[in-house]
């Protein structure tokens, strides 16, 4: 078809773009398909690269976890903790606090830290010092970050036991501060360690 003119009619313009696409379409078409695969292989290529980012980046989040699970492993194997303080050990910054909570919670899981198991050592250790007041031992197993629930069971299982024994740490005590103070004021010392009026009042029971 000849090329067209300022006089050309629509019809022949119509059939000379037709013209044009019928003759370039193997082309077209050629270079459709060449960016089709182009595009496909660079998905591939973006694909492979993100699996080994990921992968890298497990391999060094792995490497992290092993790492702070020694250093917690030491601080607790030398001395047991409760929870709160291996959280209060490893509260910097320089911590991933994430990584952390996964650290305790796998060492929870395998019985590395169970703050019940170490009520238990907590006070055979305190009721062992023989001059601790119920009061103190409480005072000094919040401090350590026990929960209340563990600490109230712990003394509900243990009344008895541990009753008898504020009885006898403040009978030591009046015994040994007899000879050098009024029976009023080992009572009031008594009373601001916490002892209760009941084991004060038999202290002094012959």
């Amino acid at each position: 078809m000849s090329e067209l003119n300022k006089n050309s009619s629509r019809e022949e313009i119509r059939a000379y773009i037709d013209n044009i696409i019928q003759r370039d379409k193997p082309q077209l078409t050629q270079k459709v398909q060449k960016n089709n695969q182009i595009d496909v292989q660079q998905l591939k290529e973006e694909m492979t690269s993100q699996i080994k980012q990921k992968s890298k980046s497990d391999k060094n989040e792995l490497v992290e976890f092993d790492n702070l699970k020694t250093k917690v492993l030491k601080y607790i194997v030398y001395k047991k903790r409760t929870e709160k303080e291996v959280r209060q050990k490893f509260s910097s910054s320089s911590v991933n606090q994430n990584l952390l909570d996964d650290v305790i919670e796998n060492l929870k899981e395998n019985g590395y830290i169970n703050d019940v198991v170490y009520i238990q050592r907590a006070m055979n250790e305190f009721l062992a010092i023989n001059t601790l007041s119920l009061k103190e031992i409480r005072n000094k197993l919040y401090a350590k970050g026990l929960e209340r629930d563990i600490i109230d069971t712990y003394f509900s299982d243990h009344e008895e036991q541990l009753e008898e024994y504020e009885i006898t740490c403040a009978k030591k005590i009046a015994t040994k501060k007899q000879n050098q103070m009024e029976q009023t004021d080992i009572e009031n010392f008594l009373y601001r360690k916490g002892y209760t009026r009941e084991s004060i009042g038999q202290a002094f029971e012959d």
